[in-house]
């Protein structure tokens, strides 16, 4: 059907948007993974009180919007500031991804959390900000990832939908962490890891097409179609 030039600009747009606003949002949260967090979170709070358990899981979800929303505002200042390229933190932060995304194919989050932090918060009253906050949720792929999107932005439209998917996904990782017995009772471990090899298959998708944007970029290949 024929579209005249300005309606197939916005379509053009709008398709792009959306396309941004799918990636952002599926790349935010796949990171932030919430599912892979019930675990540590249950063990850190095994003689906690539901509604403690639940107050933790809301600071550790508003610590987490507040730290990646920091981080995707100032990320064009942090890459102008040491000189750094966007092709190079495209490139830098794909690797990134890509190793999370091939542990998390085998079930594992090394870089998100270890068994140490996880000893040490069950020794805290309080684990809500750290280990729970940063870096169970607001990990360093979390970080380097919400700073290449919005490196990325064309447009400040485009820096919309990374925020947008931030605040839904603490949003989400809120409700999960708050029902986290629920979730592991129904799920099992065996339906954690499942899910958490899946979020790494996407994942690592994700990361490849960093890597192609960023060599692109440089000119090293032709830009994808």
């Amino acid at each position: 059907m024929y579209l005249p030039a300005e309606a197939a600009r916005i379509h053009t747009f709008l398709s792009s948007l959306t396309e941004f606003s799918f990636v952002a949002f599926s790349s935010i949260f796949f990171l932030v993974d919430p599912f892979a967090a019930t675990p540590p979170f249950l063990a850190m709070t095994a003689h906690a009180t539901p509604d403690a358990r639940r107050k933790m899981a809301k600071r550790a979800a508003i610590t987490c919007c507040i730290v990646l929303s920091l981080f995707a505002a100032s990320g064009s200042f942090i890459f102008k500031l040491f000189g750094i390229t966007l092709p190079a933190f495209e490139i830098a932060g794909g690797l990134i991804l890509l190793l999370i995304g091939l542990e998390m194919l085998q079930a594992r989050r090394s870089t998100q959390g270890d068994s140490s932090e996880t000893e040490e918060g069950a020794q805290k009253e309080d684990i809500s900000i750290t280990p729970l906050g940063i870096p169970l949720l607001a990990g360093p792929g979390a970080i380097s990832t919400v700073m290449v999107l919005m490196g990325a932005s064309p447009s400040w439209q485009h820096a919309i939908p990374v925020f947008g998917a931030i605040a839904v996904t603490a949003f989400i990782s809120f409700h999960i962490l708050a029902s986290a017995d629920k979730v592991r009772r129904r799920m099992g471990d065996t339906g954690i890891r499942i899910m958490m090899r899946i979020m790494g298959l996407m994942l690592t998708a994700i990361a490849v097409q960093f890597v192609i944007n960023g060599l692109a970029l440089l000119n090293v290949i032709s830009p994808p179609q």
